[in-house]
């Protein structure tokens, strides 16, 4: 998967695809590590208000949560093993999950694009 930063640089995440409710539920719980570069994408058939949490996750994340269009409208930091609901103020269709901070090391922030065009 690439991310357009808005510099116009890309960047590119190996991603694995939770597109069915069970691979959504079970996110990346019970990973004991996930390596920069790699994350999950959640996928969602329609815009909608998002809600996360980190129940029985061991690798503390960050969540970008995306607009159909693939624009990334925020990102948050979810810790390891919070029970706290993480929402997306606004309704989107995608979230992508990566180790906590990698979004920053990347350089990727509010604005940048998901290049959508594989899914």
């Amino acid at each position: 998967m690439v991310i357009t930063r808005h510099d116009g640089a890309a960047v590119t995440l190996n991603v694995e695809l939770a597109v069915s409710e069970a691979q959504r539920e079970r996110g990346l719980m019970y990973r004991e590590e996930l390596a920069d570069g790699r994350g999950m994408l959640f996928i969602f058939e329609q815009d909608q208000a998002m809600n996360f949490w980190m129940k029985n996750t061991f690798v503390p994340l960050s969540i970008a949560f995306i607009a159909q269009s693939g624009r990334i409208t925020e990102i948050t930091h979810m810790q390891a093993q919070s029970t706290r609901n993480v929402y997306s103020r606004e309704e989107v269709r995608y979230a992508l999950e990566v180790p906590q901070g990698w979004f920053s090391r990347a350089g990727i922030g509010v604005g940048d694009r998901l290049e959508l065009g594989a899914l």
